[in-house]
Formats: structure tokens, sequence, C-alpha cells
């Protein structure tokens, strides 16, 4: 059940508005709290990019421009690209 995991608090108890958990299958709830764990990480981790961005670059990134410019330039292009195959990889994984 649900109801009686870690996270469904008092006042709300197991909330689940779009109805994802209807069927209480046990590994669609894990399924889902897997996803959710790990849609809050990459949020984190996102976060500290975003932030660190104006004093922290990759070594090797320094001279690109910042925003969708550094998608024109060649080293910062292909970085992107490799790194949207990294993350695609471990999403679909």
């Amino acid at each position: 059940d649900p109801a009686l995991q870690v996270g469904a608090t008092a006042p709300l108890g197991f909330w689940d508005p779009c109805g994802f958990c209807k069927d209480n299958e046990k590994a669609t709830f894990i399924k889902f709290r897997g996803a959710e764990l790990k849609h809050g990480r990459v949020a984190m981790l996102s976060i500290v990019g975003f932030l660190g961005q104006p004093s922290w670059r990759f070594p090797g990134f320094e001279g690109c421009p910042d925003g969708f410019a550094a998608l024109q330039s060649a080293p910062a292009g292909a970085g992107f690209a490799c790194l949207f195959l990294l993350v695609g990889f471990f999403e679909l994984r």
C-alpha cells in the first residue's frame, strides 16, 4: 500500500492527483519512486551548475561564449553533444 510508505505525511497522506499508482502494484510504485529520486538529484545538480556557471568552467572550455552562442562554437558544441549522449545513456539505462 503506497499510503504506508515513507513520505506519506499526516496532513495529506498519500497524494497521487494524476492516478499514476491507481493499480496499487508495488513495481509501479517503486518505478515512480526511483524516477522521482533521479529527477530530484538532476534538479539539485542543475542548480549547482547554474549558480557556479559564472565562476567555474570545465578545463578546455574557458574561452567559450555564454548562452546559446556556445552551441555554435567548436569545442562547446561538441562538449554539449557528448554530455547530451551521456545523460541520455544513463536516463535510458
